[in-house]
């Protein structure tokens, strides 16, 4: 089994041509044709991940986040991401990162596994792509009952083991039509107010987006690990579906660089 056979298991899902012009996904550090021994599967390649992955004895880091995003003009170890690409060449660990193209998808996608969890019912691409319904961005649907705000952010922390939470005042509304996005999902907060929702949970909100929602929903940021958390187990699942016996391992280094206190 080559790198390339277990990539190719992934872009059937996620294809590379649908990433945003602006992400990195692909194979970012190795060779094809490298031979695999193991699978490691996070969100965040990082030091410790690589580390981690030499102790496994896998040889292949599939992650969320590409690790080399903007470019690089040297690698000098300088920063945690020359030092994680120069690891990780030493090591013969190949990095391959599936982003925005898994965010994109309506089946099997990072939106996908949200509003899994949340067991929303009859999720639908939010923020669909012009040619084709089922790619673009964020996803709503509907939660099995209405639930008053309170409730839904106790169930939201709950399910997200979520410390804690933004979220705008409250409208004393009930919660049962829900926009996510996992990862930064601002954006969308037009067209979920557009679409009816009660509320949009995602994450990375700056302080004036609070003020857009303007009373018309509440918005709940849950934090970006947070709100991606499960994409580790889906991308696991997605490739444990065609090797049902391969070494595919869930990482177990907490990649999350937000604490709080």
């Amino acid at each position: 089994m080559r790198v390339r056979d277990i990539t190719a298991i992934l872009e059937a899902v996620a294809p590379l041509h649908l990433q945003e012009t602006y992400d990195n996904a692909g194979l970012i550090v190795g060779d094809p044709e490298q031979e695999v021994s193991g699978v490691l599967f996070c969100l965040d390649s990082t030091e410790a991940v690589v580390a981690e992955a030499v102790e496994k004895g896998c040889n292949l880091i599939v992650a969320h986040h590409p690790i080399v995003f903007r470019g690089l003009k040297r690698l000098n170890g300088a920063t945690y991401v020359e030092r994680t690409v120069i690891q990780a060449i030493r090591q013969g660990i190949a990095i391959y990162a599936i982003h925005t193209n898994l965010d994109n998808v309506l089946q099997q996608g990072v939106n996908a596994k949200l509003a899994e969890r949340l067991h929303l019912s009859n999720p639908q691409i939010l923020a669909p792509r012009p040619d084709t319904p089922t790619v673009g961005a964020g996803m709503i649907g509907l939660l099995p009952a209405p639930q008053s705000e309170v409730d839904f952010l106790q169930y939201l922390k709950t399910t997200l083991h979520a410390s804690c939470l933004r979220h705008t005042a409250l409208l004393h509304r009930p919660v049962q039509r829900v926009a996510i996005c996992g990862g930064a999902g601002s954006f969308l907060l037009p067209l979920a107010i557009a679409q009816g929702a009660d509320a949009l949970v995602s994450s990375d909100f700056k302080y004036h987006d609070f003020f857009d929602a303007d009373g018309r929903l509440l918005i709940v940021d849950v934090g970006h690990y947070e709100s991606e958390q499960f994409t580790i187990e889906l991308l696991r699942d997605i490739v444990r579906e065609k090797l049902p016996t391969f070494a595919l391992h869930l990482t177990k280094v907490l990649t999350n660089p937000i604490f709080y206190f």
